[in-house]
């Protein structure tokens, strides 16, 4: 059950200024942020990062092998837990074929069975320790096998040409319909997808996109705040102010001045 380094799995707290980087995971990992994340963008085995803002113990579970690109605007601090494959094989945990990188909302056993490893083991016995991992790996394995427990990965196809179509389209009125045919799902299978991936509907999605471009055309451009209103979507600049201010906590004017 253990590695050369007598160790089943690592759990530790990791906490991080801003920014972010490139990550390589040699193992089966999961992480837990213990701090919400409204800028988290990530990218796995591509370069093409995605905004998925994520909330206290949300997180992800990568493959071995995974690499990418994970950055955060904020101080950041999440919970890591890497298995070795001798642990995976006592649980006889077949992942020779891999499985698809989930990021989004977690079996919430399986979260409290890693905060229990990483903050709640110093002191005990190793037998206690060794069973507790055991515990962990086996409801991990549980959670795997059974797919229909974990969330749709963001990285589906399906979902990524939904999400590009939002990003293509977000000065229109897309409609749940659309979407659902690009990601060739039918419109009840596409909202539950949806929002098990990306933790909001469609609709905060695309509000979320509109306010991040917002952002962006406020911060490098000095053109009026009702053409940026329009430019992400508004006809109506004061209903652009409320949902600025809801995703902000600070109005246009105010936010281009910071």
């Amino acid at each position: 059950m253990k590695d050369a380094d007598g160790v089943p799995l690592t759990a530790q707290r990791i906490n991080v200024p801003p920014g972010g980087g490139a990550f390589g995971l040699p193992r089966l990992a999961i992480g837990i942020f213990l701090v919400p994340q409204q800028t988290h963008r990530v990218a796995i085995a591509s370069d093409r990062k995605r905004h998925i803002p994520l909330k206290e113990n949300e997180g992800w579970i990568l493959p071995s092998g995974s690499v990418g690109i994970c950055e955060y605007d904020e101080a950041h601090s999440y919970l890591f837990t890497e298995f070795t494959d001798a642990l995976l094989s006592d649980i006889e945990l077949d992942l020779s074929h891999g499985f698809e990188p989930v990021i989004g909302q977690l079996d919430p056993l399986l979260v409290q069975l890693a905060h229990h490893a990483a903050f709640r083991l110093d002191g005990t016995s190793p037998l206690y320790r060794e069973t507790m991992h055991l515990a962990l790996a086996a409801h991990l394995g549980l959670v795997l096998r059974q797919g229909k427990s974990l969330p749709i990965s963001v990285d589906d196809k399906r979902l990524g040409r939904a999400t590009a179509y939002i990003h293509d389209n977000l000065t229109e009125d897309v409609s749940l319909e659309v979407l659902a045919a690009q990601a060739a799902m039918s419109r009840y299978h596409f909202l539950r997808a949806f929002k098990a991936a990306f933790g909001s509907s469609p609709h905060q999605y695309v509000i979320q996109q509109r306010m991040e471009r917002a952002k962006l055309l406020l911060r490098t451009t000095g053109i009026p705040v009702v053409e940026v209103a329009f430019r992400v979507g508004y006809d109506d600049v004061s209903r652009f102010g409320r949902h600025f201010l809801r995703y902000a906590r600070v109005n246009p004017s105010v936010y281009r001045r910071q």
